[in-house]
């Protein structure tokens, strides 16, 4: 379970269904889903690549930062 970024009762839940070949991502409010999505197994490596992607991207952009105020003794 991961505990939603604006904090409170909110949280996404994610499982497997191997005998359906789905990954479900839900969405929930206190104790009480809220929605949910079913992903294609098959479908599973692209979302990987796009949240990889994103990281890598982060990554890259707060080093560049960090790099930038090194540099200028900041």
């Amino acid at each position: 379970m991961f505990v939603d970024a604006r904090g409170g009762d909110r949280a996404l839940r994610v499982s497997w269904h191997h005998e359906s070949g789905l990954l479900v991502l839900s969405l929930w409010r206190d104790n009480v889903c809220a929605g949910s999505f079913r992903l294609a197994v098959d479908e599973v490596p692209d979302l990987i690549e796009m949240l990889r992607a994103g990281l890598d991207q982060t990554f890259a952009t707060a080093l560049a930062e960090h790099l930038d105020r090194l540099a200028h003794g900041a």
